[in-house]
C-alpha cells in the first residue's frame, strides 16, 4: 500500500508442508542433517512462486536475499553478497541458470544498514524489523518438538554405540542428536566422546573421540553446475576451488572431482562434523571466491576414521540390560 503497487496474497501453506517441513523430518529420521532453507528456495519460491510470477506475466522475480547476479559471458552468474555477513549465496547453490535469467536480487549490493535506511526513506513501517535468526517453522529452535508432530511415533530408540563396536548405553531416538554433539550424551566415558555417526538403518548413535570428527572427503549427490563450462569438462582431472560445509562457515580450499560418475570433494584443511544432508557449496579459486560454481548435498564423509558408514558395530544388547 505504501509503495502503490498491486499485492497479492498466494497461500503456499500445503505445498510448504509438504516438500519443506516434511523433507525435514523425514531427512532427521534418517540421519541426516537438513538444510531447510535450500529446499525452501529450491521448491517454493523458485519454483512454485517463480512459475506464478511468470503465469502473471512479470518480467522479473525480486528477492530480498543476500547475494548478486552478474551478467557473464555464458550468461548470468551468482555472486556472494557485498555484505558477506549476511550472504546467503550457500543457501541458493541449487538455482538453475534458467532461473538465473528470471530472478534479481536487488539488495546483494548493499549492506543491512543502507537497505534499513533506505526503508526509513521510503517510509516503510519495517525498515526496523528485527533480522531472521532461525528456521522460519521452528522458532523455538526446539526442531524434535516439529519433527515429532509431523512424524508422531517414528522416533525409535536404540544403542549408543562406540566406534570400535562397543555398545555404551541406550538413547530415546536419533532425533535427539546432532554430528558433532559432546555434552547430553547420558554415558559415562573414560575419554570426552562426541557423536560421529547417526545410523538410521539400526536405529544407533555412534560415538568416537573427537578426531574421528574430522573429514577430509566428502561424496555428494544432487550435485547443481553453475560454471561456465559443462562440469565433465571443467573436472576434467580436478578442478581446485573454495569449499564451504555450512552456512556460515569459511572458505577453505578444495578440490573437485568426478570419479566413474561420482563427485568427491577434498577438503585441505578437512571439516569437523559433517554430516550427510547438509550441503556442499564450492566457488571459483579465483576472484576472491566471489563466484558461486555450484554445490550438492553430502552422501557421506570420510577422515581417518573411515567412511562414516562403515564403523564397525557388533550386534546390539537387549533393552532390559540398560534397564535399573
Amino acid at each position: 500500500a505504501a509503495l502503490d503497487i498491486p499485492h497479492y496474497v498466494l497461500d503456499y501453506e500445503h505445498k510448504f508442508e509438504q516438500a519443506v517441513m516434511g523433507a525435514f523430518a523425514d531427512s532427521y529420521l534418517s540421519g541426516e542433517t537438513p538444510v531447510p532453507c535450500v529446499a525452501c528456495n529450491q521448491n517454493i519460491k523458485f519454483r512454485d512462486l517463480l512459475e506464478t510470477a511468470e503465469g502473471l506475466g512479470a518480467a522479473a522475480l525480486a528477492t530480498g536475499h543476500y547475494v548478486k547476479s552478474v551478467p557473464g559471458e555464458y550468461g548470468w552468474e551468482l555472486h556472494r553478497a557485498a555484505d558477506k555477513e549476511r550472504d546467503q549465496s550457500y543457501f541458493l547453490f541449487n538455482t538453475t541458470p534458467e532461473q538465473l535469467a528470471f530472478l534479481r536480487f536487488p539488495l546483494g549490493g548493499m549492506p543491512k544498514d543502507e537497505t534499513r535506511a533506505l526503508a526509513r526513506e521510503f517510509g516503510l513501517d519495517i525498515a526496523g524489523k528485527s533480522d531472521s535468526q532461525d528456521i522460519c517453522f521452528v522458532p523455538t529452535g526446539r526442531y524434535t518438538q516439529v519433527i515429532e508432530r509431523l512424524r508422531p511415533g517414528a522416533a525409535e530408540s536404540g544403542n549408543i554405540v562406540h566406534v570400535d563396536g562397543g555398545v555404551l548405553g541406550r538413547h530415546t531416538g536419533i532425533i535427539n542428536y546432532t554430528i558433532g554433539q559432546r555434552r547430553g550424551l547420558g554415558i559415562a566415558a573414560a575419554e570426552p566422546l562426541y557423536v560421529v555417526k547417526l545410523d538410521a538403518a539400526r536405529h544407533q548413535v555412534v560415538v568416537g573421540p573427537r578426531e574421528a570428527l574430522l573429514a577430509h572427503t566428502v561424496v555428494l549427490r544432487d550435485l547443481n553446475w553453475l560454471g561456465d563450462e559443462p562440469f565433465e569438462t571443467a573436472v576434467a582431472g580436478a578442478l581446485e576451488v573454495l569449499a564451504r560445509i555450512r552456512s556460515t562457515g569459511p572458505l577453505q580450499p578444495a578440490t573437485l572431482l568426478c570419479e566413474s560418475g561420482t563427485v568427491l570433494v577434498e577438503l585441505a584443511d578437512g571439516e569437523e562434523g559433517v554430516s550427510p544432508g547438509q550441503a556442499c557449496v564450492f566457488y571459483a579459486a579465483t576472484g576472491g571466491g566471489e563466484r558461486l560454481l555450484g554445490g550438492g548435498w553430502i552422501k557421506s564423509a570420510q577422515g581417518a576414521f573411515g567412511t562414516k558408514d562403515a564403523f564397525p558395530v557388533e550386534a546390539p544388547l537387549p533393552a532390559e540390560a540398560f534397564l535399573v
